[in-house]
C-alpha cells in the first residue's frame, strides 16, 4: 500500500516532467510503463521457473481478461481522471469499489462470506477516506470523479478473475502476461491517437525508473498475497493507499496535509484494518 500510494504523487510529476497532455499522451504514457513492467516481470519468471508458462495455454483468456481490467481499462479511467482530479479525491472515489466487495463478496467468490466484522472495518476504514477529504465546500462530482469510480470497479473485476487463475497459474506469470498485454494495447491506441511524451536523458527519467520498479514490485507482492489470501480482507487494507498517497503528495508535491482530518483519517483507517484482523490475532 505504501507503494502504491507513492505511484500517485509520483505520475503526477511524470505527466509534468514528460509533458503528458491529453488523453493520447496519458494512454501512451501508461503503455510504456506497464511494456516496461510486464517485460521484466515475465523474463524474471522465465529465469526463475520455465514450468510456470505451461499451464498459462489453458488460462489464457481470463488472463488476458485480467489485463483488460486491470491494465487497459483501469489505468486508462485512473490516469484520465488524475489528469482532471486531484489526487485525494482520487484516492476517495477509488475505494468505492472496494466497499462495495467487502460488502457483497458473496456473489463474486462463495467461500468469501460477508461477515458482519468485515462491514463494519470497511465502514470504518470508508469513514477515514472521507476525512482525508473533508473540506468547507463539501463534496462533488465531475467526469473525473466518474473516471476513477469506473477504475475502482475495475480493480475489484481483475482481482476476482486473477484469484481463480493463481489456482493454475503462478501468480507472478499471470501478473506479467496480464501487464504487458495490456501495456501493449494502451501502448498501441496512445500511438495510433497520435500521442507523444517526450522522455529525455536526464535526472527526470529516474521519475519512469522509479514508477516501473514500485509497479512491479507492489503488484507481484500484491497478487502473491491475493492467490491464498480473503480479498474481502485484504481490500479492506487497501485502505491505507490514500494515506501514503497524502503523505508522499505532502513530501513530493507540496501538498497541505497538517490538517485535523489527516490524524482522524489515519486513526480511522488504522482501526478499520485492525477490526479485520481481530479474529486472526487472537487464533495466533
Amino acid at each position: 500500500m505504501l507503494l502504491w500510494g507513492t505511484l500517485f504523487p509520483m505520475v503526477k510529476l511524470g505527466f509534468s516532467a514528460y509533458a503528458v497532455e491529453g488523453t493520447a499522451d496519458i494512454l501512451l504514457f501508461a503503455g510504456i510503463r506497464f511494456v516496461i513492467c510486464g517485460g521484466i516481470i515475465c523474463i524474471f519468471s522465465a529465469i526463475g521457473d520455465r514450468g510456470s508458462y505451461r499451464p498459462v495455454k489453458h488460462s489464457l483468456v481470463p488472463i488476458l481478461l485480467s489485463g483488460v481490467f486491470a491494465i487497459i481499462l483501469h489505468y486508462g479511467f485512473t490516469y484520465m481522471g488524475l489528469e482532471v482530479t486531484d489526487s485525494s479525491k482520487t484516492a476517495l472515489v477509488k475505494q468505492i469499489g472496494v466497499l462495495f466487495y467487502v460488502c457483497f463478496s458473496f456473489i463474486f467468490i462463495k467461500e468469501d462470506k460477508p461477515t458482519a466484522q468485515k462491514i463494519l472495518a470497511a465502514l470504518v476504514g470508508f469513514l477515514g477516506i472521507i476525512a482525508l477529504n473533508i473540506s468547507a465546500d463539501g463534496f462533488s462530482f465531475s467526469i473525473g470523479d466518474l473516471l476513477i469510480l469506473c477504475a475502482s470497479f475495475c480493480t475489484v473485476f481483475s482481482n476476482v478473475i486473477s484469484k481463480k487463475v493463481f489456482d493454475k497459474v503462478s501468480p507472478i506469470t499471470s501478473t506479467g502476461i496480464s501487464q504487458l498485454f495490456g501495456g501493449v494495447v494502451l501502448l498501441i491506441v496512445g500511438l495510433v491517437m497520435g500521442g507523444n511524451v517526450r522522455f529525455a536523458w536526464d535526472a527526470s527519467l529516474w521519475i519512469m525508473v522509479y514508477i516501473c520498479a514500485a509497479s512491479i514490485v507492489s503488484y507481484c507482492i500484491w497478487f502473491g498475497i491475493v492467490k491464498n489470501g480473503e480479498l474481502s480482507g485484504l481490500f479492506i487494507i487497501k485502505f491505507a493507499e490514500p494515506v501514503f498517497a497524502c503523505v508522499f503528495g505532502a513530501i513530493l508535491l507540496g501538498e497541505n496535509i497538517w490538517r485535523i482530518q489527516y490524524l482522524v483519517a489515519f486513526l480511522l483507517i488504522s482501526g478499520g484494518i485492525w477490526i479485520s484482523n481481530i479474529k486472526r490475532k487472537k487464533i495466533s
